[in-house]
């Protein structure tokens, strides 16, 4: 099963994607996560104290798999034992890769990097065995550069607030030309008295809410004390031990 999460700036789909992650792999469950978010924050949701570099900082071996420097590069570059050679094994046995930004210089054309990383994305979602989850770049950016296409389940985050929910009509929209068909709406931060507001906005979405996430002032505590989310007993993380029985309930 492959999972990409998804939404607005500064609704925590880090913590989410992080969390779940870690909760499946208590379950006995292979886990893979995949940083793609710039901030590059998954590890801390993670309890992974020391990151795996991104792999854009590995100029030379993506030189040598994708082309070079000289302009030309290949389309489809050798990256099948990346995550064997640079990926990290955290809390749980979670295993976590952080892909890394390239710099475009404003052209937004190709380059060995790019390159580099869409194949390696192909590869997680069509050939890896383990369950995958990516924590997305914000917005919707990543979607139209297709580098969500393939995937099993997108999970949409939102908070309370009318621009959270018109993010995800747009990555509704756009997930939908690239072939993807199940979302999932996570409500996140929200009130008890926000609850049947928020999900009557999203009516007009068509998009399943598979769980609500009560704002919970211990996830903020954790966040600065560098503790991850599962290590943070609370109403939050029994949200989401309840939104990871339903993913994988539905997993078929």
């Amino acid at each position: 099963m492959k999972i990409a999460i998804t939404g607005k700036g500064g609704v925590g789909k880090t913590t989410i994607a992080g969390t779940l992650a870690r909760l499946m792999a208590q379950d006995g469950r292979d886990l893979l996560t995949i940083d793609a978010d710039p901030d590059m924050n998954l590890a801390s949701a993670l309890g992974i104290n020391n990151p795996p570099p991104p792999l854009t900082d590995y100029k030379e071996f993506i030189d040598e798999r994708a082309g070079g420097p000289a302009g030309v590069f290949k389309l489809n570059p050798k990256v099948d034992d990346v995550v064997q050679r640079f990926g990290v094994t955290g809390p749980d046995g979670v295993k976590m890769l952080t892909m890394g930004t390239v710099d475009r210089g404003g052209s937004g054309c190709m380059c060995p990097a790019s390159s580099f990383l869409r194949a390696l994305l192909r590869y997680v979602v069509f050939k890896e065995s383990s369950i995958v989850i990516m924590d997305m770049e914000a917005g919707i950016e990543h979607l139209g550069r297709g580098t969500t296409r393939g995937i099993d389940l997108m999970i949409i985050v939102v908070e309370p607030g009318k621009r959270s929910i018109q993010t995800a009509g747009r990555i509704k929209k756009l997930g939908g030309d690239l072939g993807i068909e199940k979302f999932a709406v996570v409500i996140n931060k929200v009130r008890d008295d926000e609850v049947e507001t928020v999900k009557s906005s999203l009516n007009s979405l068509e998009i399943p809410v598979i769980g609500t996430i009560p704002f919970d002032l211990s996830l903020a505590k954790a966040d600065l004390s560098g503790q991850s989310p599962v290590d943070t007993p609370g109403l939050a993380l029994d949200a989401l031990k309840v939104i990871k029985t339903r993913i994988l309930s539905d997993k078929s």
